[in-house]
């Protein structure tokens, strides 16, 4: 099975690197890679982890620090009563966490990533608070919560998910490509997107880019605009008081119609149904 790419990159925005709190009915199958460093804790939920050539049990406190470029998945189990599952994950670039590399104090958090390149399981049970509530945290106390919570994994003997024999997706000029395309597509969502312009962008044909864009994150570029508006929109039913109809346009939809018919089939309810539901928990 071929490992999709996920964009963080672009999904990043003007913050250093991503600590954020996800909460779905389940863990559905999603076989993915990143060049970023991940550090997952499932809060709540149990099933299948694959990491690499690993296929492993999971359940609430898994805890797992995932070098850049190598696919993984968590999976819920399905025997189960469908119950809802959550998970703090944090992701981080290379680039960000080299400028502290290089100071005598973090050679053991060097190391640490260097050993991450298999994936590595910890025990969570010091650190589980102070990872919840990094998700809560921004400016310098995030930034150093996330150093502290590294420095004090260097002190646990963590245990080696991927064998030594398995081969991580490893950077290349496809990778180049479809960051160039994904962090376009992110900017301009809200915009007509042709796709002759977002193929030139790589210098492909629109014939060569369409099985490409398929091949690397597993949808057509309209399915993939869809997905990006559709967020969008939910941000803005959420946060802000404007028509749907309005909402429908600042997203990049042309039709109302449209929009609602996209908005059903990737959230199951109406725009309105969506709003409603947000608004009855608050």
């Amino acid at each position: 099975m071929k490992a999709l790419f996920e964009d963080i990159e672009s999904r990043k925005g003007n913050q250093a690197f991503l600590a954020y709190q996800i909460r779905l009915p389940s863990f559905a199958f999603r076989w993915h890679y990143h060049p970023e460093y991940e550090l997952t804790l499932i809060t709540q939920g149990s099933g299948k982890r694959l990491v690499g050539d690993s296929y492993q049990p999971f359940e609430a406190g898994d805890l797992v620090l995932l070098g850049p470029d190598l696919p993984h998945t968590w999976v819920s189990n399905t025997a189960k009563k469908r119950k809802q599952v959550s998970a703090v994950v944090i992701q981080f670039s290379e680039p960000f966490i080299q400028r502290f590399l290089g100071l005598s104090e973090f050679r053991q958090v060097g190391m640490l990533l260097a050993a991450a390149s298999r994936g590595l399981q910890f025990s969570s049970r010091a650190l589980a608070d102070e990872i919840v509530q990094l998700a809560e945290k921004s400016g310098v106390e995030k930034l150093a919560g996330l150093l502290l919570i590294l420095q004090r994994l260097t002190a646990q003997k963590p245990r080696k998910l991927a064998s030594d024999y398995f081969r991580p997706v490893r950077g290349s000029e496809n990778e180049k490509r479809i960051n160039i395309i994904c962090q376009y597509l992110q900017k301009h969502a809200a915009e007509k997107i042709l796709l002759d312009k977002v193929a030139a962008l790589v210098h492909l044909s629109r014939s060569a880019f369409c099985k490409f864009f398929k091949r690397a994150t597993g949808k057509t570029l309209s399915d993939y605009v869809n997905d990006l508006r559709i967020g969008n929109a939910s941000e803005l039913l959420i946060e802000t008081d404007l028509p749907i109809n309005e909402i429908a346009y600042q997203a990049g939809f042309d039709s109302l119609t449209y929009f609602n018919r996209i908005f059903f089939k990737k959230k199951e309810m109406t725009p309105r149904q969506f709003r409603n539901a947000i608004r009855s928990k608050g």
